[in-house]
């Protein structure tokens, strides 16, 4: 019995001594005089209760008492000003608030996306030498192929579309969107709305293979920007979302809530369509697919701009490499090489038909090329394992689309990828052959076996 009850007083000093360094006390004895003392029980009565001051019945009756009940009624207040999370997290092993990303936005109204790292173009790729080589290579040849900047001041409601008299392979649009007006506080002359915006003649100018970008904002866009891509026979293949930081102090406390919102909304919709057939593996001369995210990460713009990230440019020059790009209800401060602007909150214009089209007839053409180091560098879809021990790909002719090589003498296949490249061990470039298609499969027949 003796031995039970030394190992129960044991047991209770234990915890006794983890409660008090949990609240932050040396030891137990110093959390008793924290939690009994003769001040603290003193005010209160059997009940509970806290006992009247005799001192406060006679201010009262001197005519202070208002002024008691003034300053409880301040200290009260104070106390139930909510500020941060501490108090709830006192007595817990780590008495941090970032360690719960949506406690500390409750309590800061720092945003989660704040932490993410490594968000800039500068540095995005540091730890990934190669991609910010080809990042690096890319910028460069587009910068060398680019079109000087054309800009049209023009009314859209009035201008048709198919009087620019050329097709595009890139075309950007940036509606002005009442839901901006009351999300960013941004001002345009004219509000559109999504009818006007589907009436618009883009199919006019979309190039028989070409891609779409569109902003459509939060709300009701989302929907309405696919029935426009459908009604200019695109197909949605992509959402780009805007991820809108706010990391310095001035940024978060000027978000605008609309009458009805609950929740803050931070982000916005780019939607991406695609009219024709492209294909990754095939079409390498047009499209270089995964060289970016479909995320922009970036702090949001000040209250009431109506510029949207700068980043939304490169994802398009280094998707598509065609050289004809549109950039409607552009801005002055969005004009830059490489592309055609137009739009009624331009203040001057220097477009001219012909002077534009002359700059697709020459070398390169309507799209910008590849260098080898970029076609080395670049991601590409993978070879099927199925197909890697065969000695014919898809298709039997040599050469591709693309940039995907050329098989040399011995039947080795120039690159990895490429319509109708052959594996190691192929058939010689001097037999001839013609092809078959059968559902989704794809046969060689005629001119000898392949070895």
């Amino acid at each position: 019995m003796g031995d039970r009850l030394k190992r129960y007083r044991e047991q209770s000093q234990q915890r006794k001594k983890l409660l008090a360094q949990a609240f932050g006390y040396d030891d137990a004895v110093s959390l008793k005089d924290a939690l009994n003392t003769k001040d603290e029980s003193a005010k209160y009565d059997k009940e509970g209760k806290i006992k009247e001051n005799p001192n406060t019945k006679k201010q009262s009756t001197d005519g202070k008492s208002e002024e008691v009940e003034s300053k409880k009624q301040k200290e009260e207040e104070e106390d139930e000003f909510y500020t941060d999370s501490s108090k709830f997290l006192k007595g817990t092993q780590s008495a941090n608030p970032h360690n719960d990303y949506c406690q500390h936005f409750v309590d800061t109204g720092e945003r989660p996306q704040n932490f993410i790292r490594d968000t800039g173009l500068a540095n995005r790729f540091e730890e990934y030498p190669k991609l910010r080589e080809l990042i690096k290579l890319k910028d460069d040849l587009i910068s060398d192929t680019n079109t000087p900047p054309m800009y049209l001041q023009c009314d859209l409601e009035r201008f048709d579309l198919s009087e620019l008299h050329c097709k595009f392979d890139v075309i950007h649009i940036e509606p002005p969107l009442a839901e901006y007006q009351r999300s960013t506080g941004a001002v345009f002359d004219k509000y559109w709305d999504w009818n006007e915006i589907e009436g618009l003649n883009i199919q006019a100018i979309a190039a028989q293979r070409s891609f779409l970008w569109i902003w459509c904002g939060n709300a009701e866009g989302l929907e309405r920007g696919r029935q426009c891509l459908k009604r200019w026979g695109f197909r949605r293949c992509e959402d780009i979302c805007w991820i809108k930081t706010n990391p310095t102090s001035a940024s978060r406390y000027k978000k605008a809530l609309e009458p009805s919102a609950v929740f803050q909304r931070t982000k916005e919709h780019c939607l991406m369509g695609i009219k024709g057939t492209v294909k990754r593996s095939t079409d390498g001369d047009f499209i270089h697919a995964n060289v970016d995210i479909d995320l922009i990460i970036e702090e949001e713009k000040e209250y009431g701009s109506k510029e949207k990230p700068v980043e939304i440019f490169h994802i398009m020059e280094h998707f598509c490499l065609g050289r004809r790009r549109l950039h409607i209800f552009g801005r002055d401060s969005t004009i830059r090489p490489g592309w055609l602007t137009i739009g009624p909150e331009l203040t001057t214009s220097n477009f001219d038909a012909y002077s534009y089209s002359s700059f697709f007839t020459k070398d390169p053409g309507t799209t910008t090329g590849c260098s080898e180091d970029i076609e080395r560098l670049r991601p590409k879809s993978p070879t099927p394992k199925n197909k890697q021990q065969n000695s014919v790909d898809r298709g039997g002719r040599q050469g591709n689309r693309g940039k995907g090589g050329v098989a040399d003498t011995g039947g080795h296949s120039g690159g990895a990828v490429g319509r109708g490249s052959f594996s190691g061990g192929g058939r010689p470039p001097q037999a001839r052959g013609s092809f078959t298609r059968g559902g989704r499969s794809r046969g060689f027949r005629g001119g000898g076996n392949p070895r």
